[in-house]
């Protein structure tokens, strides 16, 4: 007899975050790989053997008791109050009500699943013991995320009109300051011979961290600068293939959708040297702390075939180590490991 798991999100309703992104991976990676163990559901009003929140809405909370009288709880980390900080640009007493709503949330929880073994630290310092939490990172299907041939990649070039031999920095995420926009800038400023493409947009308007400022930029970019708002998912193989390097500047992030998708494609990745990607991407990467350091890094991308080789030499180790069958496995043992019966 199989078991059954209902998923819980509303991560879709958003468009160009990536928490929709790895819900919608994580979901066809289970209803695919483990068919023959579990019937997956997704929002459906059912008490299910597992019942696997990767969003917390209120009424999901409030429901939980009801939909998990007969199974299990499980919640899957995509953010905590040092991630949403510098994200939302909300009021005070709004920040506080809504962080200590996602803590009640997280520890209500019979089990937590963090997409980086560096929240697990986090976590234990808010009250969820280490014991409860698990780590199994994000996926990406490489079926959608693949490198194209070189006649297609020019034909994509043209479809988004960037010259053919332009040397093009892509960064893919919602447009925030968190995610290193106006550094972002400031290497375009300072390399005007070189395309910075920006592949997304306001997923949350007005309350955006920097709305107003960024708003200003967008509606008049630099000439080597090109903003193409939030673009479908369907669509980011093709900007991703269009690009020489994918550039992803932000202050903090968990394990972004982003990058493993870079990874797919194989183009070299550059991020800033946080110490949360130690533990998750290796040395699949060239990093950096400021602006000097990617201009550097970017301008020896650009002139230094040799070294550009081995930048996509990494991307295509990091696309290799993650898996679709290593984290499927982990998935199998976590969910089989958690039922009650």
């Amino acid at each position: 007899m199989k078991h059954t798991i209902n998923m819980m999100s509303s991560a879709t309703s958003v468009k160009g975050q990536g928490v929709g992104s790895a819900y919608m991976e994580q979901v066809k990676l289970v209803r695919e790989g483990l068919a023959d163990k579990f019937d997956v559901y997704e929002n459906a009003r059912m008490s299910a053997d597992i019942t696997h929140y990767h969003t917390i809405n209120p009424n999901y909370l409030l429901m939980k008791n009801k939909r998990c009288k007969n199974g299990t709880s499980v919640c899957y980390v995509h953010f905590v109050p040092e991630t949403v900080e510098e994200s939302l640009n909300l009021p005070k007493l709004a920040k506080a009500v809504f962080y200590k709503y996602m803590l009640k949330f997280y520890r209500s929880m019979e089990h937590i699943v963090v997409v980086n073994p560096y929240f697990i630290d986090v976590l234990e310092k808010y009250g969820i013991p280490r014991e409860k939490v698990t780590y199994i990172p994000n996926f990406v299907d490489k079926e959608m995320f693949h490198p194209l041939s070189p006649e297609k990649k020019l034909n994509v070039r043209r479809h988004f009109h960037i010259p053919e031999d332009k040397f093009v920095v892509l960064c893919a995420g919602q447009l925030q300051v968190r995610k290193g926009a106006f550094d972002f800038l400031e290497c375009a400023r300072r390399m005007p011979d070189v395309l910075f493409v920006w592949a997304g947009g306001f997923s949350f308007g007005r309350m955006t961290d920097g709305y107003s400022e960024l708003a200003k930029v967008v509606k008049n970019p630099p000439p080597n600068v090109k903003f193409t708002g939030i673009v479908d998912r369907e669509n980011m193989n093709k900007l991703y293939n269009a690009c020489d390097v994918m550039a992803l500047l932000s202050f903090d992030e968990l394990f972004p959708m982003t990058i493993l998708e870079a990874m797919c494609v194989n183009v070299p990745i550059l991020l800033r040297d946080l110490p949360i990607y130690n533990n998750i991407l290796f040395d699949f990467y060239y990093r950096e702390n400021d602006v000097d350091g990617f201009v550097r890094e970017l301008q020896k991308l650009r002139a230094d075939k040799s070294y550009y080789a081995q930048g996509v030499e990494n991307s295509k180790r990091g696309n290799q180590f993650y898996s679709k069958e290593h984290v499927l496995q982990m998935w199998d043992e976590f969910y089989t490991s958690i039922l009650r019966c």
